[in-house]
């Protein structure tokens, strides 16, 4: 489905989320329409690896790996000079948010299809994000192209991820914890 460039309903290494091929402009611009989401408003991008971002980052600086080390939670790290996405995700200025995943649920979905997904969560915008699949609106499951069958009775609330801007300075700010 994802290499059709359509949408899957999917849990990740945080909450539920809605994907697609990040690199698709096409798809990404499906995600928006479904969530009634404003274009400016940036979405997460899902990789496995170190190497990965050297691949869709222009200059990132190379502590930032270390210090993800340290996180006890998920962390998003927005970086600058984002390359090689969807134009549509790629904030105006030039950045893109993106977080390392370590659940092999998603790690193994990411390294099948050979490029980053799409993480948004599974809500239309403005509204609360789903804890778990019960919590996803039915309109939401009915309008992704797939729903993925892994985790579905697992109650466990999860939370998003942590967010930081990784600064030229080399000191994060957080913009989510």
């Amino acid at each position: 489905m994802l290499r059709k460039g359509g949408l899957i309903l999917y849990p990740t290494d945080t909450i539920w989320g809605i994907g697609c091929d990040a690199t698709n402009a096409d798809a990404v611009q499906k995600i928006f329409v479904l969530k009634k989401r404003a274009e400016t408003k940036s979405m997460i991008i899902l990789l496995t690896d170190e190497l990965d971002v050297l691949k869709y980052t222009s200059q990132p600086d190379l502590r930032v790996f270390d210090f993800l080390k340290t996180m006890q939670k998920p962390t998003t790290v927005i970086y600058d000079g984002a390359m090689g996405l969807a134009p549509n995700l790629i904030h105006a200025d030039g950045s893109a948010a993106i977080r390392l995943v370590k659940e092999p649920f998603c790690r193994h979905l990411i390294k099948r299809f050979r490029k980053p997904i799409v993480s948004t969560s599974a809500n239309f915008s403005g509204e609360p994000s789903p804890k778990c699949f019960a919590d996803i609106s039915e309109e939401i499951k009915n309008k992704v192209d797939y729903v993925v069958r892994f985790r579905q009775e697992d109650n466990t609330v999860h939370l998003p991820s942590a967010i930081i801007k990784w600064n030229k300075n080399g000191i994060p700010e957080f913009i989510r914890y």
